[in-house]
């Protein structure tokens, strides 16, 4: 039913989550992002931010033409809104939800993919970035975890795309872990979520589509648009 365009970063995670949560059948095409696959101009054609992740419903509910859409905020909400899960039973339900998944695609999401990118994937420290994007994340959990303080869940008691969306950005950098012990209501339900067995399955696709490799210059090329060596 849905064609799935996905590499295992964060960003992908979410939507093999809540595709494993629904119980959809989906098809993984691999958008090797290192290599430069979302620059083809058969991907392009449906994802013209050269982003991935990306889909092709095969199966709309209104019986016409696939429907692509690409950005992970919106493909969770349509997914959504085609299964009828996950976002809430009711008007009110649905704002809880939608404003916790606006927060994550404008705050938490691009700010720990910088601090990743300085802790992690710059060619030379920067102590300014390292400390910007720290201090900001930090900032950013310590909102997470007083909004968790005595729910189950982000928008409530029920699981919803708000924390899909959440979940893989809490400390995805092995080579730049952060300390979350401050942060007790979040690791609790950081803890809950991993046990899921949708989000096992969700990682047991990652782990399949994972490269292992030495970053290139032609892959920070690919990555992060970085300009060619002048020698």
């Amino acid at each position: 039913m849905i064609d799935l365009y996905y590499w295992p970063t964060p960003n992908g995670h979410k939507i093999t989550l809540f595709l494993e949560e629904a119980g959809l059948d989906y098809t993984v095409h691999p958008v090797d992002i290192g290599a430069g696959d979302q620059f083809k101009p058969e991907f392009l054609a449906f994802s013209p931010n050269n982003k991935m992740p990306a889909i092709i419903d095969n199966a709309p509910a209104d019986g016409g033409l696939p429907i692509t859409v690409f950005e992970s905020g919106a493909i969770l909400v349509y997914l959504a809104n085609k299964t009828g899960k996950f976002f809430g039973a009711d008007v009110r339900q649905k704002v809880e939800v939608n404003q916790w998944l606006m927060w994550q695609m404008a705050g938490l999401g691009p700010m720990t993919g910088q601090y990743g990118h300085f802790n992690v994937y710059a060619p030379e420290p920067i102590p300014y970035a390292i400390d910007r994007y720290t201090r900001e994340v930090q900032r950013l959990l310590g909102v997470l975890d007083k909004r968790l303080d005595g729910r189950d869940f982000i928008a409530g008691p029920q699981y919803t795309i708000a924390d899909m969306a959440c979940y893989p950005w809490i400390d995805p950098y092995d080579k730049a872990p952060m300390d979350l012990s401050d942060y007790p209501n979040l690791r609790r339900w950081r803890s809950a979520i991993a046990e899921r067995p949708g989000t096992v399955r969700a990682y047991e696709v990652a782990d399949r589509h994972r490269v292992q490799r030495e970053m290139t210059e032609e892959m920070r090329r690919n990555l992060f648009g970085t300009p060619a060596k002048v020698d």
